[in-house]
């Protein structure tokens, strides 16, 4: 089959196209015709390897020390065709139609990947395997970072970077539990943001909503680039400032923070339980919310796709499709 190598870290060059052979699944895996897959901010970080400290240890005994330890293992979401399925498995047959998360196993950038049968879901019928592939990251961890916040209907939250892979998802879903959403992100992001529903937004190099002297219930920052100090006096009483990718010192005055004052500092990862799968289901097959895709590139190109997101000015989701010759 076909796949993306990756022996060394480093620049997007350092993936290329192979020929390597085809998983086998085990007594309790299914095998995975993939279609479509993504490239991630956290993709290009892991590839050249460039972390935070705290991160950066456990990542490595993960992953490799000095280079990956499985050639194939980039690429965290999929959608695809269910091609086999082992003896012990219950839950798929041959043909369901399937997304899912592979999170520390990675290896979506190939034709074929084997995974646990408790790893997919089934697809909603009226979506594309390239729009399936955006929800494992982009909403289920949009969907984790509200319901974190605990937003209501009537609220003021502001989703500082908006524009990416969850920050799309998150606009949305605020939108459908009625709370007033201001986004932050640059100027190229801002129109579509207001496609998908955005009340307000900010183009953060000309605008420091810390600034304004408005107030929020909430503000989630998604790319953890956010004034700290800024951001927590910009919060209501009570309020809640979620931080999804938070940096150590964050951490340390969060923690501070919450204990000193009546505002909450949150530190949150993605939670994959079947919850958010069927709530997410159900929103897509009403028509509530969407996939934002900015651009699709083959798998042969996934390099180029990993030089585009480096830019930062991807909207919403790059994807790459999978050929099957």
């Amino acid at each position: 089959m076909k796949a993306i190598v990756w022996t060394n870290y480093g620049p997007p060059d350092v993936l290329q196209l192979k020929e390597v052979e085809k998983p086998t699944p085990k007594d309790d895996e299914v095998l995975i015709k993939v279609f479509a897959t993504t490239v991630l901010a956290g993709d290009v970080e892991l590839r050249r390897f460039k972390f935070p400290i705290w991160y950066w240890l456990p990542l490595r005994i993960i992953v490799g020390f000095r280079k990956p330890k499985r050639i194939t293992n980039l690429g965290q979401e999929l959608a695809g065709e269910i091609e086999a399925v082992g003896k012990e498995v219950t839950r798929f047959k041959k043909g369901d139609r399937v997304f899912a998360a592979t999170l520390l196993r990675l290896g979506t950038y190939a034709e074929y990947v084997c995974l646990p049968e408790t790893y997919p879901v089934l697809m909603p019928a009226n979506i594309t395997y390239e729009e399936a592939t955006t929800l494992p990251t982009g909403g289920i961890y949009g969907l984790h970072l509200l319901r974190k916040a605990n937003v209501r209907s009537g609220q003021k939250v502001l989703i500082y970077g908006a524009g990416g892979s969850i920050g799309t998802y998150a606009v949305q879903i605020a939108k459908i539990f009625g709370a007033d959403v201001t986004c932050v992100d640059s100027a190229g992001k801002l129109d579509m943001l207001r496609t998908i529903g955005a009340d307000h937004v900010i183009d953060y190099t000309q605008e420091d909503f810390t600034r304004s002297g408005e107030t929020y219930d909430t503000i989630i920052d998604v790319v953890g680039k956010s004034p700290f100090s800024g951001s927590v006096r910009s919060l209501k009483q009570n309020g809640r400032y979620v931080l999804g990718n938070s940096r150590l010192t964050g951490m340390v005055r969060g923690s501070w923070t919450s204990l000193t004052t009546d505002k909450k500092v949150i530190f949150e990862s993605a939670s994959h339980n079947a919850e958010y799968y069927t709530f997410l289901k159900e929103l897509i097959e009403a028509g509530k919310i969407k996939a934002v895709i900015d651009r699709r590139y083959p798998l042969e190109q996934t390099a180029e796709a990993h030089r585009y997101v480096e830019t930062g000015q991807k909207k919403g989701t790059v994807v790459i499709t999978v050929g099957h010759n």
